[in-house]
């Protein structure tokens, strides 16, 4: 109980609840814009919160990160393209609603999926709250190094088909980070005589160049397209009351969110992928499935709202991010001098506590706030793509010059905007690079201690949670292995195989 009321102390605070409220409907806002995303909105308002105390500028950027995903469900349900690329299976069943008729059904669903998604996880969190504290002092060093190299080895392996660029780019992010002065004897390492490369190079830089003014270039060359709403005015309750029909549906999706968000390079699209996979098939229509079947909404929204609480868990517990939104967070921690790992759980669980009821808190205001003003954000995506691409290149160089008056900066966030353009065309993943600069500065720091009391290599492993990180490496990379020789027997199988005998046709 006092853990909870020092919780609610840090959260009642009207700049706290202010900065909750914004982030809210500002991500609202932005996930309703195709194109955008949560993660530029959260690279070009990061230097904003600088002048911020931690938990007000935590909380806004979280506001941001939990609400978008509510807001990409419009234009995916409305003109058949996802706000956020985790909408993407919601346009399955939400679009055909809306071609007959049955927009404000499918989206007043959405809304109430979303919401019962994200309670459900939150909930689940609290309760393994003080599991987690109880833990906490058992990661020394050498935990939380191999945390985090399991962390970089699964969201690498989570690339399929992408694995070998992955874990180069993730190798680049922790060459970026040794760049500078050196933190023991204070030799400079790769700055080549370059004075802005002694204190290395900054996250927040790196950060607005590869999410915001990348996606500001890809935006500046596609065409303004002329969307054509429907109507689909009116309240949005109904939704609420509907959602007990399908409340298996949802349950068990959430529960697949909360599964998968916990596990690194997982989230979004394997638990949306699980939780449809399961309503379909547990379905008395599955034909109607792709068709405007409502159980579709209800299994993909509540599946991917459940995922933004859950993957706080290892971001927290061992600042390990899962994907890019993730990354994006655990940046925003460090820049706040909010360090995550064990010591977090252990020494400041109220304020862990305090994220967790403004998760929950930031679910109530977003449906409060969409079932009003859902007229409101169809005119936002009205907003033509060139324009867009303008303010995002605009408010990033504000932002980044803004960090230190510095335009050697703005050219450093340029060059890596440009290498995350051409990533992007390449359809390549940016988010291993973050991964690497994040947890490449946190590897080598806990490897230099951990050295110190480590005379042979088992002495590394030879306590309980090394030994099972260590393993659990040994597994993931093992598995791997066997799924792809499977795999690669199966197409030499396949390919082998003699082509079917046509039957003789006529008698003989």
């Amino acid at each position: 109980m006092d853990l909870l009321l020092s919780s609610l102390q840090i959260l009642a605070r009207w700049d706290v609840m202010l900065a909750l409220l914004i982030g809210s409907v500002g991500g609202v806002m932005v996930g309703s814009l195709p194109g955008v995303g949560a993660a530029v909105a959260i690279a070009i308002l990061l230097p904003a919160t600088f002048s911020l105390e931690p938990i007000v500028g935590i909380t806004a950027l979280l506001g941001i990160y939990g609400s978008s995903m509510f807001g990409g469900a419009i234009p995916a349900i409305l003109i058949n393209t996802p706000g956020t690329p985790v909408n993407a299976l919601t346009t399955y069943d939400g679009y055909p609603m809306t071609k007959r008729g049955e927009g404000r059904r499918a989206l007043s669903l959405a809304y109430s999926s979303s919401f019962f998604g994200g309670v459900f996880s939150i909930l689940c969190l609290i309760l393994l709250a003080p599991m987690l504290a109880s833990i906490a002092p058992m990661f020394g060093a050498r935990e939380i190094f191999l945390a985090a190299l399991l962390g970089i080895v699964l969201v690498v392996l989570t690339h399929r088909g992408q694995i070998l660029p992955a874990a180069m780019l993730a190798g680049f992010g922790i060459f970026l980070s040794t760049v500078g002065l050196e933190g023991s004897a204070l030799t400079q390492r790769y700055t080549f005589g370059l004075t802005f490369l002694t204190s290395g190079i900054d996250l927040i830089v790196v950060v607005i160049g590869l999410f915001a003014l990348s996606q500001g270039f890809l935006l500046l060359i596609q065409s303004d397209r002329a969307y054509e709403l429907p109507a689909v005015g009116g309240r949005f309750f109904q939704g609420l009351a509907e959602l007990f029909h399908f409340k298996r549906i949802a349950t068990v999706g959430s529960s697949f969110g909360v599964v998968c968000g916990m596990i690194p390079g997982v989230g979004e699209f394997m638990s949306q992928f699980l939780s449809y996979s399961y309503a379909q098939r547990t379905s008395k229509t599955p034909e109607k499935f792709g068709k405007g079947n409502p159980e579709g909404i209800v299994a993909s929204e509540a599946a991917n709202n459940s995922v933004p609480a859950a993957a706080m868990i290892p971001l927290l517990a061992l600042g390990i991010p899962g994907e890019e939104l993730t990354a994006m967070m655990l940046a925003v921690f460090y820049v706040h001098n909010v360090i995550p790992g064990p010591q977090l759980f252990q020494g400041q669980m109220d304020f862990v506590l305090a994220l967790y009821i403004a998760l929950l808190l930031l679910n109530v205001m977003v449906i409060i706030f969409l079932m009003f003003s859902t007229d409101l954000l169809m005119q936002v995506m009205r907003i033509p793509s060139r324009f867009l691409g303008m303010m995002v290149l605009t408010f990033s160089l504000i932002g980044v010059y803004s960090l230190r008056n510095s335009l050697t900066d703005c050219a450093v966030a340029a060059a890596f905007g440009v290498f995350g353009f051409i990533l992007k065309r390449m359809d390549l993943p940016t988010s291993p690079i973050i991964l690497g600069i994040v947890l490449g500065a946190l590897m080598e720091d806990k490897l230099r201690t951990a050295m110190a009391r480590v005379k042979t290599p088992w002495d590394f492993i030879d306590r309980p949670i090394a030994f099972i990180l260590f393993s659990l490496i040994v597994l993931v990379i093992g598995l791997h292995f066997w799924t792809e020789i499977r795999v690669r027997r199966a197409a030499e199988n396949e390919s082998g195989r003699a082509p079917p005998i046509p039957e003789q046709t006529g008698g003989s």
